[in-house]
Order: C-alpha cells, then structure tokens, then sequence
C-alpha cells in the first residue's frame, strides 16, 4: 500500500507526528496494533509545541459578500477565519467524538428534551467582557430569530426556550427529545459573541481580528487572554482567499502560504514528491453533489430525476476526478463509517436504458443547463463534462454553463435549477439530514420537501433505542436515495497540505482543515 509506505517514511523522517500518524493509519484501514508496533519502533523527537511566529493560509471558498457572522458562512474561507475568532459550546475532535470547549460540562435529562450546560469559569471575549449564560441565550437566539436566513437554524428549530439558569448555566428545551444536542451545539455557525454583539468578530477565540478584507484576506494576532492553555500557538495568522486551485498549490510550493486546503487529486503525487511539503489526507464524510430544485421543472417530475440519476457515470468521474481519492457514492449522504449508514440500499449505476425509460415517462423533452465552477468542488468542470457525455448516451442533451469561482455561492447555488455543489461532512447523521433535506431547512440545495421524511426525523431524534434509531436512518436514506433531487455521484476524501515546517495538523474525518480549527492547532518550527 503506497499510502501506508509514505506514511511510515514521514513517520520515521519527522515530517508527521504521532497523532497525524495514528489518524492517517487509522483512515486507511490499518489495525492499531500494526500502527503501535510501527510507532514503538519509530525514532522520532516527541512533538513540542513552539509558540511564535506567523502562519498563512490559502483558503478557497472567498467571497466579496463573505461577513463575520457566524450565521452567514457557507465555505471554507470564512469558516475557518470564524474558528479562529469564535468558540461554541462543544467541539468535536478527530475522532467525531463531542469534547467539551466553551462548555465544561453538560447533561441531558431522561427522554433528552431538556440539556443543561455548565460553563466554564474565567472566559473573557476580545472586548475583556466575561462570559455568561446571558451571552450564550443570546448568540444562539441570532440563528433562531424570524427573519434568519441562518443554515444552523434548521438544527435549532426543535427548541423551545433556550434560558440562562444561572449565570454560569445554559437549560436548553426542546419540543421533542434529541439525544444529539452536544453535537448540535457545536455546530460552526453557533460561535459565541457578547450580549447584544452585531457579530463582527469579537468572540473567546484564540486569535483577535485585525483586519478584514472579505474575499482578499484577514489578519489576526494571538489573544493574549485566551482560555486554553493547548490551542494558539502562532503568534498571528494572515488568511488569504485563493479560489483557484492551482494558485493554492503554487502558493504552498513557493513558500507563500503554509497551509491550504482543497488539493487537485492530480498534484497529491508531485506534492508528495517535494521534501517540503506534507500532504494532509483522510477518507471521510466528504462529498460532491448536483443538486436539482425540485420546486422547479424538469426538476419536479421523479421520473426525471430518476433518469439524470441513472444517466451519470459515476465509475467514470471518479476514477477520472478522484483519481482513487475518494469513492462512488449514492445519492445519499451518510458515510459508510457513520454508525447509521444504511449499507443494504441497491447501488445506482450508469444505465442509458433505464434513463431512457424513465425520460420518456416523464415526458421531458428539451435541453438541461448545469451551471458549474471548480470553486463548487475541485474538478467541477471535469465532471460536469463527464455527465454530459453520458448523460447523451441517454438520449439527454446536457449543456454546461462554466462560471467564475467568485460569488458562485451567493449568485449561483440555491438560485440555479441545476448546479454544482459540495459538503464538509457533519459528525451525526441528524446533523446532515436536517441540515440539507429537512424541507424547512434554508440550505435544502435541492428544495425537496416531504413531511413524512420530516416526521420520521423528528421521532429519529428522540428515540434512544440503538436499533430502532438506526432502522429510522435507514429509511430516511431510502427516502433520499429514492426520491430527493440531490445526485451524489461520489465520497471525496478530504486533502489539505501544508509545509513539512507545519506540526500539528490533525486531518478530522467530517471537516477540512482539521475540523476548520488548523489555526489554533498548529505551530511553526524554524
């Protein structure tokens, strides 16, 4: 195995440390016991973490409409510029396992409708104000306000009152019970601002902002108030947005930036090669979508869906775009290592017959326009071209509308009949689902709304019973699968890389640029 030959070179080289190590070997499938026998004989210097110095990152995903409000961000570039300002309640680490953050504690009472969160004592944001329960009902309250246009406030709806029990106690209580509410408040929209705070950055994070450019760059210098002892290492960050892909690359091999994200699969190799890079790969969540809006024609007919679903070659692009870094996907979004994955759901395949079929049922006849960028995903274009020579095959004339990275999320997704798109995973399948498919839910890509799936989601939420929760899942991924407008046709592993001067990158298995938090994570060595 290639990947695991270069893991152990890196390992015994110095380039990675232990915990990169583990969660590398881990994402490959290799046992923990091969891994500890390779670590135990691994002479290597254990990973200190040196403070000082500046880091800059090359982020795609930029806007000229990007905002610091945590409830507006919708890709990379402000979302990790959030993290580095912002806290929520709780985090979620590498290993998709709900840790404790602006929240020491927490409990959920019996039937999970009610959770009581403690928080920690001593935080002060940018602004030296203390932190209090008041500040938490507040900023979560933004995302549940009338008017939100908030992608987190489809995850808050269930709630009935968020109140502050005491100064340093948050009760949140819900309509209906959700055994995943630590997970949902640690949602990277749900970052915590003063009381009656327009949300222009001023947090508990580990970085104060200096200056903001939206869709050119943010400076942030180190808070010399920050709460934990184990993030913040640099001295100041410099966040430039490089939407193109093969700037990003350039910029990491020149010594321009130290870490970025969104890698082409077609450099991973040459990348590799360089002494002076490391390169930051994890299967995961992950995925590439096309969404078609149900709520308009042809989009609205099932039977033409069914047949754009069985038009695309989904073999061809993966092994073209991904080239091996990723996998074939189905229409549905849970991953296969999600405790809920439903792996029994027949597997959609290139068909031109059955499209053929279910076109002419439809009674559809005309052109289709997918408008595309490869600020949407890496090899958007690629791909998009790809399903328009099979989607021929199937009698089905495709016609690709290629447009520019900048403003694609604000001009072009939720607002085109047919686009290109892609999604960070989420660490519950909860998550995922409410967020995107949810009818309700205001980044339903797709504008597909059945209150029967909505139904079941709800009652999913609440049941504790492990068997009969992951029976509900599988039919809400049957239900997607079957009928929704988002065609899924792959898993793309996440790859970020960095120079080898970089330690401490973490790759997390539901979020890029290790759980978007990269800043507060790494260090600089000489």
């Amino acid at each position: 195995m290639a990947e695991w030959d270069y893991l152990k070179t890196a390992l015994a080289a110095g380039r990675i440390g232990r915990r990169e190590f583990m969660s590398r070997a881990a994402a490959l499938g290799v046992s923990a016991a091969l891994a500890d026998s390779v670590l135990a004989g691994a002479a290597f210097a254990a990973e200190t973490p040196k403070k000082g110095g500046h880091l800059i990152l090359g982020l795609n995903g930029a806007a000229s409409g990007d905002s610091l409000d945590p409830a507006t961000y919708t890709a990379t570039f402000a979302q990790v510029l959030g993290q580095q300002l912002y806290n929520t309640l709780t985090e979620v680490d590498e290993k998709v396992k709900v840790q404790p953050a602006l929240a020491e504690s927490w409990e959920g009472k019996p039937g999970a409708k009610e959770w009581i969160f403690k928080l920690r004592k001593g935080v002060t944001f940018h602004n030296g104000k203390t932190l209090t329960a008041a500040d938490v009902v507040y900023s979560l309250n933004h995302h549940r306000a009338k008017d939100s246009k908030s992608a987190a406030k489809a995850l808050l709806a269930s709630i009935s009152e968020i109140k502050a029990s005491a100064p340093d106690e948050v009760t949140i209580t819900l309509e209906s019970g959700n055994a995943d509410m630590p997970y949902i408040v640690a949602d990277y929209h749900l970052g915590i601002g003063p009381e009656g705070t327009k949300f222009d950055g001023v947090g508990t994070g580990c970085y104060i902002l200096e200056s903001f450019e939206p869709g050119v760059r943010a400076r942030t210098k180190i808070n010399p108030n920050k709460w934990r002892s184990d993030r913040g290492f640099v001295e100041s960050v410099e966040t430039l947005a490089i939407n193109d892909t093969t700037a990003r690359v350039n910029a990491l091999i020149s010594g321009s930036a130290h870490l970025i994200n969104r890698v082409d699969p077609k450099t991973v190799g040459l990348l590799k090669n360089n002494k002076k890079v490391v390169v930051h790969e994890i299967a995961g969540a992950a995925h590439y979508t096309f969404p078609m809006r149900c709520d308009m024609a042809p989009f609205d007919n099932k039977d033409f869906r069914l047949a754009m679903k069985y038009a695309i070659d989904r073999e061809a692009i993966v092994k073209t775009v991904l080239l091996g870094h990723g996998k074939v996907g189905n229409d549905q979004p849970i991953a296969t290592f999600d405790p809920y994955y439903a792996a029994d759901i027949p597997q959609y395949k290139f068909d031109p017959d059955k499209a053929k079929f279910h076109l002419k049922k439809s009674g559809f006849s005309g052109q289709v326009v997918l408008t595309v960028s490869d600020g949407a995903f890496t090899g958007a274009v690629d791909a998009a071209q790809l399903f328009q020579a099979s989607a021929g095959k199937a009698g089905i004339t495709l016609l690709i509308d290629r447009v520019p990275a900048d403003g694609y999320w604000d001009n072009v997704w939720l607002k085109k009949p047919f686009c290109a798109s892609y999604w960070d995973g989420r660490p519950t399948a909860d998550q995922m689902l409410t967020v995107v498919y949810k009818s309700d839910a205001p980044w339903n890509e797709s504008f597909w709304k059945r209150p029967d799936f909505d139904k079941l989601l709800i009652e999913a939420r609440a049941e504790l019973d492990p068997a009969k929760r992951k029976q509900m899942y599988h039919d809400l991924e049957l239900m997607i699968h079957d009928d929704s407008g988002n065609i899924i046709p792959m898993f793309n592993n996440t790859i970020d890389a960095g120079a080898s001067k970089v330690k401490g990158f973490v790759p997390t298995p539901t979020l890029q640029m290790s759980g978007y938090r990269a800043t507060e994570k790494v260090w600089l060595e000489a």
